[in-house]
């Protein structure tokens, strides 16, 4: 068929901020989909809150609306626009489920919108557990024996008949949230009710377990004329218990028999058909016995998933791209294979080799959290590596996590007894860790039996683990001439040069020099879809160790760019977006693009945004292999955060050219002693200070400025490890823990400045001009990390002489340092008085907000400089003051762990960003809270409970609260302060001092609005812990700064004054 001509604008929508469970994948899919459509001819409106992706950049759309995703707001974009139809399915579960509402609410009836790519009907039969489960009834396929449960007293009627354990999921949440295994009566009362929360519909699905079986996933696409193709098979490495987005993924699956794949390849048919998904794709999830084969259904995501980024990068088979097309009247056999030119979308894909997926969590940044893995997914990011073998494709992604290890390192455990005690915790039970556990185990005589009996992992990737760690063995023996001859079976089995020098007492230098000398290099193979049936056009790669290498490199001019890796808290999807701005950037400039990285999820790793990709571990070995395979002009190591950076000396050393900021410049404003020098030299003020080698060391510093201070390590992203210290007790706790951090660096010891202002500044340099981007006034005070403070642009409160002095600043240190690109700065601001706090001559995750609000695109602008282009040339001479506000707010994963406090501190915890534009800054900071998820209330309860110190500042908020008809709650102290100042209010008890306390009153849907700020006493922070995970718990709003708290009362002002409007990017800019 035809794509339809009586469609002439669709809107689409955005999956919002990344969150655990919906990461930047829906990037991936959404800007895929927006540019099909457009390629089409189709007129695209997109809406999606999160400033930090592709998608939202206006080019992606003909109008897009960075505005909050409620019902409310793409109303009136709908009645603004007037689309013809809406395609849902590229925004993860966050548009599935504003899709609902709209339908349900009767917008789309009434505004003429028709749905494509996934009827109503059929969203309503995979999302409802209960529909699911009549709908697979229907077609005589098995599921666990299950019952849907509107209440308590329903679920407990149903867990009578599935029995303990029993796994609880609650409808139409994302990544596993609010489901769980309940294994025991005690527990599964809390685990229900926690669901039913959970749940939009308030309903959840109690199911008889099936922990222990195997997993795994089909990727399954359909037309309108009842085509359908598999486009991928994915087996779970961990078995049924842990979350799919939690658990090491192989594709294609490993251990399936030839009648079960076709078992579960016509079941997969049947349920897309049954389930009614009439063009695109869907997951689909089953469960095998491992005692009998039996097969049963788990679950269906009638979308674009993030398996399904995983399946595209894994086959080079653009499943987004595809949905979107097929969504408006084309057949797969219409549509053409872009990487072979030959065939058709409905020539199923076939790869000869094997990707592996291991996720990436950040445990580290939650102390106390239970790091078990669950049905409910708690990773923030993955990698992805190809490999012709298993044990390759394993050993490869072990060294793209960045977590410290090259290969199968022995874990941290005792010798003896008390060893195997922890050895065997650690294999029972599914932690991040379990992976070099069973490895260990092996190395010190267990059984593979003993093993899969006890992890319920599937023996034959255990017998490749065994391998791993026999052949390591043998290596680790081998001396002399044996260690040249058995090079090349190690490297196919994937063992990396710094994991060989480990084992040999030798440097990595010295292995690779080794390998050079007995001719052991790694060749490229490409991704073709088709297991070398066909020629593949698209250079798409990935490095093994066999004869002939497919690489064919031009002699073009050509540029390589090194990505970020996995997302990880403090490193995420604002450097991809850098990168890939660099990427289109330097083609445009004529030069070839080589794009180098490991993150499946990223607009980066899509085959046609580079003009060559690299799906490789970001190492110094296979960075300086891609580099020798290209010969480049250069190479970009500035866009993807901490990671590319840490290699580029090592690379310089190499011989290898590095574009833009050199590596000495970025080290003389990483490096304390060198960047106190240049401050000096340029007479600008920073905090008192002193770099510490030793605890001692430490507490002199400390002693000799002052508590309270600041300490962290240096040259780590994300707050890794900073803290406020007030004592020397907890400065030397925090020494024992922290040099570890960075081993090879030493740690800052800094002046804390409480209640500053923060201010970060973006600005671009081409070594004679400096250009700032955006000037941003942080809301939280200093000590909350910048990326985790909400901040505006242009600043709402500093003075004009500070942002002068702020802009002066700018311009002297990115000249003195030599910055040839982007530059980063923070600032701290107190009393009027200036303070440089940092300097990160590279890009920042505040790129892409500061060129969403002024619109212009910085990466660009940067990438461009970097070979050699000037500002004047590139037209961007002057900074630009908008007269709109932006307010960029951070979003939190708390609600995925139990034992986290929510209370902000230097070290980063969110993992995303959402942004809130309007011409005036209450309405900008509304707009950025409601798409954060914490929507301020324009009448109600307000629960206040402060810190004396904070009471002052904040009595004229309360006030205006009060008088606009809310009702307060107070402490005891804080309710005496405040009704000295004229404020009435309703004391309530403290926590456990009374009933009903502070915890009660928001359990019993009292409360609208808390206000908690804490001070530092460990009894304080613990007690009010309670209250703000209560509120966080509820939805209820929570504010724990004084900055962050006034901030809200404007918001409430404003939302009390008027209703959101909204405003496509396009006309903001252009206004």
């Amino acid at each position: 068929m035809p794509r339809r001509d009586d469609i002439e604008t669709i809107l689409v929508i955005g999956a919002g901020p990344i969150v655990i469970g919906q990461a930047c994948e829906f990037d991936y899919s959404g800007s895929q989909g927006c540019k099909a459509l457009r390629e089409e001819g189709y007129r695209v409106v997109l809406v999606n809150s999160n400033p930090a992706t592709i998608m939202t950049d206006p080019e992606m759309a003909d109008r897009t609306y960075v505005e909050p995703i409620t019902a409310e707001s793409v109303e009136k974009i709908i009645a603004a626009e007037r689309p013809d139809v809406l395609l849902p399915t590229l925004g993860g579960q966050t548009a599935l489920n504003l899709t609902v509402e709209l339908s349900e609410s009767g917008v789309l009836e009434r505004y003429g919108v028709e749905l494509i790519g996934a009827q109503l009907e059929s969203i309503h039969k995979a999302e409802d557990r209960e529909a699911f489960r009549i709908a697979m009834q229907r077609i005589g396929l098995k599921l666990p024996a299950s019952g849907f449960a509107h209440s308590l007293e329903e679920a407990r009627l149903i867990v009578e008949k599935t029995g303990i354990p029993a796994i609880i999921r609650p409808s139409f949440t994302l990544g596993g949230t609010g489901s769980s295994v309940a294994f025991s009566d005690e527990e599964f009362d809390p685990l229900v009710e926690w669901a039913l929360r959970q749940s939009p519909q308030h309903t959840c699905l109690i199911e008889q377990s099936a922990l222990g079986w195997k997993e795994y996933e089909l990727e399954v696409m359909r037309d309108s004329a009842d085509n359908v193709v598999i486009i991928c098979s994915i087996e779970n490495f961990d078995p049924m218990g842990v979350h799919t987005g939690d658990s090491i993924t192989v594709a294609p699956a490993q251990t399936l028999t030839d009648r079960e794949y076709q078992e579960m390849r016509d079941a997969a048919i049947a349920i897309i058909r049954e389930i009614g998904v009439d063009t695109g794709g869907s997951n689909i999830q089953f469960a095998v016995s491992p005692e009998d084969g039996t097969l049963i259904v788990i679950e269906m995501n009638p979308r674009v998933s993030r398996s399904s980024a995983l399946a595209s990068k894994a086959t080079g088979f653009p499943i987004a791209k595809i949905a979107a097309k097929l969504a408006v009247g084309y057949t797969l056999d219409e549509i053409r294979n872009d990487i072979t030119r030959e065939t058709p979308a409905s020539f199923e894909p076939s790869i000869d080799y094997v990707v592996t997926k291991i996720p990436r969590f950040t445990f580290e940044k939650f102390p106390g959290v239970d790091d078990v893995l669950t049905t409910q997914m708690k990773s923030v990011g993955e990698v992805m590596s190809i490999g012709r073998t298993f044990k390759e494709s394993l050993q490869k992604a072990i060294r793209s996590l960045e977590v410290g290890h090259t290969g199968f390192e022995v874990p941290d455990l005792a010798e003896g007894a008390e060893g195997d005690e922890a050895l065997w915790r650690s294999i029972d039970t599914p932690r991040p860790g379990r992976l070099w556990a069973l490895a260990e185990a092996f190395r010190r005589g267990a059984s593979l039996e003993e093993l899969s009996r006890r992890s319920q992992i599937d023996p034959w990737f255990l017998r490749n683990l065994e391998q791993i760690v026999a052949l390591e063995r043998e290596l680790a023996a081998a001396e002399g001439d044996e260690r040249r001859d058995r090079l090349r079976e190690a490297k196919r089995a994937g063992f990396s040069d710094l994991r060989l020098a480990a084992l040999w007492g030798v440097s990595e230098a010295e292995v690779r020099g080794l390998r050079r000398e007995v001719g052991v290099r790694p060749v490229y193979k490409r991704v073709d879809t088709c297991a070398a049936e066909f020629e593949a056009y698209t250079p798409y790669l990935y490095s093994t160790y066999e004869r002939e290498c497919e690489a064919r490199p031009s002699d073009r001019r050509k540029v390589v760019i090194l990505g970020g890796g996995p997302n990880r808290i403090g490193q995420g999807i604002e450097f991809d977006y850098c990168c890939v701005h660099a990427a289109f950037a330097l083609t445009d400039a004529g030069f070839e693009t080589i794009m180098v990285n490991c993150n499946p999820e990223t607009v980066s790793t899509d085959y046609d945004t580079s003009d060559r990709l690299y799906f490789e571990p970001l190492t110094l070995e296979d960075v300086i292999e891609v580099v020798e395979c290209e010969k480049p002009e250069g190479l970009i190591v500035q866009f993807g955060g901490q990671t590319p950076l840490r290699l580029a000396v090592a690379l310089e050393q190499a011989g290898v050219p590095i574009l833009g900021t050199t590596p000495d410049a970025i080290d003389r404003a990483e490096d304390r002693e060198r960047f106190d020098a240049l401050l000096e030299t340029l007479q600008l003020r920073r905090p008192p200070g002193q770099v510490a080698r030793s605890s001692e060391e430490a507490e002199a510093v400390a002693e000799r400025i002052g508590y309270p201070v600041l300490v962290r390590p240096s040259y780590v992203l994300g707050g890794r490890a900073m803290e406020i210290v007030h004592d020397a007790e907890s400065l030397r706790r925090y020494m024992h823990f922290a040099v570890q951090a960075s081993p090879e660096h030493p740690v800052l010891v800094d002046r804390f400045l409480a209640d500053a202002t923060e201010v970060d500044v973006d600005a671009v340099c081409d070594g004679e001009r400096v250009v700032i981007g955006g000037i941003m006034e942080h809301i939280e005070q200093a000590g909350v990390h910048s990326g985790d403070s909400a901040c505006s642009l242009p600043p709402y409160s500093l003075s004009l002489s500070v942002v002068d002095e702020i802009s002066a600043s700018t311009r002297k240190l990115a000249l003195e340092l030599g910055v040839l690109g982007l530059v980063n700065i923070q600032y701290a601001v107190k009393r009027g008085e200036v303070f440089v706090i940092e300097v990160n001559p590279r890009a920042s995750r505040t790129v892409p907000f500061v060129s969403k609000a002024i619109g212009r695109p910085l990466a660009r602008i940067a990438a461009l400089v970097m070979v050699g282009k000037s500002l004047a040339e590139l037209d961007f001479t002057e900074e630009i003051w908008p007269r709109h506000y932006s307010v960029k707010e951070a979003v939190f994963p708390f609600v995925k762990f139990p034992g986290a406090d929510t209370l902000l501190g230097p070290e980063m915890k969110s993992t995303g960003e959402v942004m809130g534009i309007d011409s005036e800054f209450g309405r900008a900071y509304a707009k950025a809270q409601i798409e954060a998820g914490n929507r301020p209330p324009i009448s109600g309860t307000v629960f206040v409970s402060v810190r004396a110190e904070d009471r002052p500042g904040l009595v004229d908020a309360v006030k205006e609260l009060a008088e606009n008809g809310f009702r307060v709650l107070a402490t005891p102290g804080t309710a005496v302060d405040f009704g000295e100042r004229g404020i009435s209010t309703e004391t309530v008890p403290k926590v456990g001092h009374g009933h009903p306390d502070t915890v009660e009153r928001i359990e019993a849907g009292e409360v609208d609005l808390v206000i908690n700020t804490t001070g530092q006493n460990p009894v304080s922070v613990r007690d009010s812990a309670s209250i703000r995970r209560s509120a966080l718990l509820r939805g209820v709003p929570y504010f724990t700064t004084l900055a962050g708290a006034r901030a809200a009362v404007g918001a409430i002002r404003a939302l009390r004054l008027q209703s959101i409007g909204v405003r496509a990017l396009q006309d903001i800019h252009t206004a």
